[in-house]
Parts: structure tokens; sequence; C-alpha cells
């Protein structure tokens, strides 16, 4: 198996770390295998990829999508590195507004699945970086919904200050005035 799987502290949020074949030309990898995704009951059906290319201190989100059109995200940095962060939306769950965060980058060739029920964001932390996202389903401008960044309330250590934010991300609402959308 290429890879190897290891739940966060949320144990849905999962980090996945490919296998590397270096040699002196570079390196090869594989970073997405349907069987063996199956073979640890992660989505092996993803419908649609999008690529960021961000600057240092561009912040994306916190972004998910509300049914019938949610998405479980495979996520990964091409270039750069970036603190990846899922927050728990999910109201029943245990872990309910809890945050998860690691570091990706293109050295350590991790990625993150982030299921359906979690926000998502992330911090550019290098001079700029290309971000890959694998969806389980495709966007939908009618369901995206997304919370702030810097809720006091699941206070996520970003270490920032004053991100930069596209102006749909700074004016996007706590987790306290959507209770009831979720």
């Amino acid at each position: 198996m290429p890879f190897s799987f290891q739940p966060l502290d949320i144990p849905e949020v999962i980090v996945i770390t490919p296998k590397i074949f270096p040699d002196e030309r570079g390196y090869f990898k594989e970073s997405f295998k349907g069987s063996d995704f199956q073979n640890v009951a992660l989505p092996e059906h993803f419908v649609q990829d999008n690529i960021s290319f961000s600057r240092q201190g561009v912040l994306r989100g916190l972004h998910y999508q509300k049914e019938p059109k949610a998405q479980g995200k495979l996520v990964s940095v091409i270039s750069g590195t970036v603190w990846d962060v899922a927050v728990d939306m999910r109201p029943e769950s245990s872990t309910f507004k809890r945050w998860v965060g690691i570091e990706l980058n293109d050295d350590n060739h991790k990625m993150v699945y982030i299921p359906v029920g979690f926000a998502h964001g992330f911090l550019t932390l290098s001079k700029s970086a290309y971000f890959l996202y694998k969806c389980t389903n495709e966007y939908s401008p009618m369901h995206d919904a997304g919370i702030r960044w810097d809720d006091p309330e699941i206070a996520i250590s970003w270490n920032v200050k004053n991100p930069i934010l596209s102006p749909k991300d700074a004016a996007l609402p706590r987790l306290s005035d959507v209770l009831e959308e979720l």
C-alpha cells in the first residue's frame, strides 16, 4: 500500500501520507488510489478537482457546503506551505465546534481527508502556495456557506493577526449565527 492513514484528534479527519519514490531525477508518488482509500473506508470517488494559488498571508475559509450538496475533500499542497484547518460543524457530534490543524507542504507530501460536516480553511505560510482539493460533490453556489476564520467560540490558532481575506470571507458569519441551518 503506497499510503499510510492516520486520524487526527478528531478521528474522522484523516492525514494521508503517500510513499515517495526518490531517485537522481527527483521523485515519484501516487497521490490517490481508489482501492487503497476504499480499503480504509474513505471515499474513492471524487467528482471535482480544484486548484488554488495563494500568496503569503492569504487565508481562505472557513468554507463548507450545505446538504444535499455537502462535500468531503481530499486536500494537498502541490507547492509551498499552508496551515490547514478543519472544524467540526456536526451539532450531534461529540467534537462539535472543535478544530484540528496540520501543516501541509511540498516537502512532507501529507494530504488530509476532511469529511462532510466540516468547515475547511487554510493560511498560506510560504511566499506562495498551490493547493489541490479533490471533492466528493460538485460546487453548488446555492449550497455554499462558511463561518468566520476568527470566531472566538472556535478559537483557531492561526498565528496571524491580519490575514489577507476575500470580501466574501471577511463577511462570513459566526458559527452561532448559522446553528439553526446545520
